[in-house]
């Protein structure tokens, strides 16, 4: 076992007291040896004196000299040892209540106080950057178990569904047709959509994902994700169309990670648009950005969760996303992540439910 090593606060006056007792026999020496050769030559300018004046002139000097600076050295120590004392506690204070929030944010508490009148720039930066570093392992710790409970109901549907369709061919409730066989093959396929995601969603919160950015036509790219989303649109009834200003749209890209955007913004404007209904795909450029928009007529979102709708599973019709089993209610928050990692911004508007939605990309030209 380690022995306990001392405080700061005694380290440092110790450190003090070191220093001021080093400078005081300097002093002490320095003038011993200086002081009374000068007082000598001076005296010796006066010819006239007698050998028995000078004498006792200089045993005086010594002895009001002795006198003085005992005086100065106490006074001096005194007034340095207090003035330490005020600075090793300005210093250790704030370095010590820093520790103690750091024991407390290890033993899981985030929620600390750290010291706000620190003695230098370099204890305020480390004072805002630890008060950061807690508030982001608080959100971290929440964002984690937030997921741990998303995931597990996430779970819990298809896990259910398969459970009762194999227990149901078991007792022969359920007969081993092509539609049972599809069902939980469709259930199967959700829990592999969910680990895919899932994976996905944690590389990108560690900004793993691995860009390969590249000189990439970015309306060529939104004319590739619309064509790709043609048959779905078409087996739903529900319109399609791409819109461009024309010309090359330069952007610095991982070209699949960007179509992955795409696509993703696609199947959430599919899923919430009904029949009947239409999406826009808009590819625009200027003032050094490009902008792709992912506009539709559908449910809409209400203003109150148009940052919320970019949350991992957050649903904004939690009744129907339940049962529909369409989604992983990731594809958002891996799209704006991916953007984010492309120094660029995914944002979402609607005027409120009923009035559709407006996904917009907004990417830096390339150079």
């Amino acid at each position: 076992m380690s022995r306990p090593q001392p405080r700061l606060a005694v380290r440092l006056m110790t450190a003090m007291a070191l220093v001021i007792a080093v400078g005081g026999l300097t002093l002490l020496a320095t003038v011993n040896l200086v002081a009374p050769g000068l007082f000598h030559d001076h005296l010796s300018h006066f010819g006239m004196m007698s050998p028995e004046v000078t004498a006792h002139a200089e045993e005086a000097f010594a002895s009001s000299f002795a006198i003085a600076i005992t005086v100065a050295m106490g006074a001096s120590l005194v007034a340095a040892g207090l003035v330490s004392w005020f600075l090793v506690r300005r210093v250790a204070r704030p370095v010590e209540e820093l520790a103690q929030a750091a024991e407390t944010v290890a033993s899981g508490t985030y929620a600390v106080d750290v010291p706000t009148e620190p003695f230098s720039s370099e204890l305020e930066a480390l004072s805002t950057s630890f008060s950061h570093m807690a508030e982001r392992l608080a959100a971290t710790d929440a964002s984690r178990t937030r997921l741990l409970a998303d995931l597990a109901h996430e779970l819990r549907t298809p896990l259910a569904t398969l459970e009762a369709y194999i227990d149901g061919l078991e007792d022969s409730i359920v007969d081993p047709t092509a539609e049972s066989y599809e069902t939980m093959r469709g259930q199967v396929a959700r829990l592999r959509r969910l680990a895919t995601d899932l994976r996905e969603s944690a590389a990108a919160d560690e900004h793993a994902l691995h860009l390969v950015p590249v000189d990439t036509d970015a309306a060529a790219l939104a004319a590739d994700a619309v064509a790709a989303a043609t048959p779905r649109f078409l087996a739903k009834g529900v319109g399609l169309t791409f819109v461009s200003a024309g010309g090359r749209l330069a952007v610095l890209a991982d070209a699949e990670r960007l179509g992955q955007v795409l696509a993703n913004l696609l199947d959430n404007a599919l899923r919430h648009t009904p029949t009947g209904g239409h999406v826009a795909v808009h590819a625009d450029g200027g003032g050094g950005k490009v902008v792709l928009s992912v506009v539709d007529d559908g449910d809409g979102i209400p203003t109150d969760q148009l940052r919320a709708v970019f949350d991992r599973f957050h649903r904004v019709d939690a009744a129907r996303a339940s049962t529909d089993g369409s989604g992983s209610g990731l594809g958002l928050t891996i799209a704006r992540a991916i953007v984010t990692d492309h120094r660029g911004t995914l944002n979402a508007a609607s005027d409120g439910p009923g009035t559709g939605a407006t996904f917009t990309v907004t990417l830096p030209s390339a150079p």
